[in-house]
């Protein structure tokens, strides 16, 4: 593998998979060999669209293409694990959309899986991988900022209430914090680790799922994070990283920023940019390719045991709106 391209199964024909897909046409050591869809006709359409050689009308047996050397699993959130459940029994390595699950148990046994048969796993998150944030990771573990105190990240946006729709559906593991409260949530954890404690509130969309949703994380340091995301309205999509010595603002959109200022006492702001290859996803595929080409089961950049830990701070949130609904309800 080390001197073939990289072959790519997508899994998946929405926007996420059309978009990825796109980038990973743009690197010249990829090549996007097989799209599968639970209907043949929209795997085939997704092909002819993108030029890929082969469509599967299942799922099993785009798992089954022994010419694949990684799936990338783009379904909605209710279908990353048993997709990538079954792309992982068929002996294909995953890259699985963010959330990797939607929730830990299941997170554990795609981990546990993957480990079994050892094969590659890692969770698509992007934001990861983009060169700021990088950058950013680096200021912070030199000092440049001093000690974290608190950490602001929000990402919300208007969308229209429909009840079949993803978004607002129970039943595709809708609402508000598994599709966009997780950006926030791993931001906080990339630069503080597990939270002592957890407090979350939440208005609920007619169909019972969270649209309007706060976080507060606290660390054993004393440091905060005050997180927010939602369906209700157009947040600033911004990110700061305060600390004893200075902060770092990062311009929206955070999760794939393209600039960020770093504040330091009693000096100048310095502003740091960056252009994104396509439209950002080019940098997670060269790390599964890293990895792929050296034999490494998991990324250092976005480890499964992170994944698993984020995902159970997820089910931690969800089960204080739970608490917190109920209590509204009662009263």
């Amino acid at each position: 593998m080390t001197d073939t391209p990289i072959r790519w199964g997508i899994l998946g024909t929405g926007g996420i998979a059309r978009v990825f897909t796109e980038d990973l046409l743009r690197l010249p050591d990829h090549e996007v060999v097989a799209v599968g869809s639970r209907a043949a006709h929209t795997a085939e359409a997704f092909a002819t669209r993108h030029g890929i050689p082969r469509a599967h009308g299942s799922h099993a047996d785009l798992a089954a293409d022994d010419q694949v050397d990684v799936v990338y699993v783009a379904t909605p959130h209710n279908g990353h694990y048993p997709a990538a459940l079954t792309c992982l029994e068929g002996g294909r390595a995953v890259l699985v959309e963010k959330p990797f699950t939607t929730g830990a148990a299941d997170a554990e046994r795609l981990i546990a899986v993957a480990r079994e048969r050892g094969l590659f796993a890692m969770e698509a998150m992007w934001t990861r991988f983009n060169p700021l944030i990088t950058r950013l990771r680096t200021l912070v573990s030199e000092g440049a900022i001093g000690e974290i105190t608190s950490i602001y990240a929000d990402f919300s946006f208007a969308s229209a209430f429909d009840p079949a729709h993803r978004l607002w559906a129970p039943e595709l593991a809708g609402g508000a914090l598994l599709d966009l409260g997780i950006y926030p949530v791993s931001f906080a954890w990339m630069l503080l680790g597990p939270p002592g404690t957890v407090q979350a509130t939440a208005a609920s969309a007619p169909t019972g799922v969270d649209s309007n949703t706060g976080v507060l994380l606290g660390y054993d340091s004393g440091a905060v994070a005050l997180l927010h995301c939602g369906l209700m309205s157009d947040s600033p999509h911004t990110a700061t990283v305060t600390g004893t010595k200075g902060r770092i603002e990062v311009a929206a959109p955070f999760f794939r920023p393209t600039a960020m200022t770093l504040h330091r006492r009693d000096a100048e702001p310095e502003t740091f940019t960056a252009e994104l290859d396509g439209h950002g996803y080019t940098y997670q595929a060269a790390e599964v390719a890293r990895c792929l080409r050296a034999g490494e089961l998991e990324s250092p950049v976005m480890p499964l045991a992170e994944t698993l830990a984020i995902i159970g701070t997820l089910d931690t949130i969800a089960a204080r709106l739970d608490q917190a609904t109920a209590g509204r309800t009662s009263a």
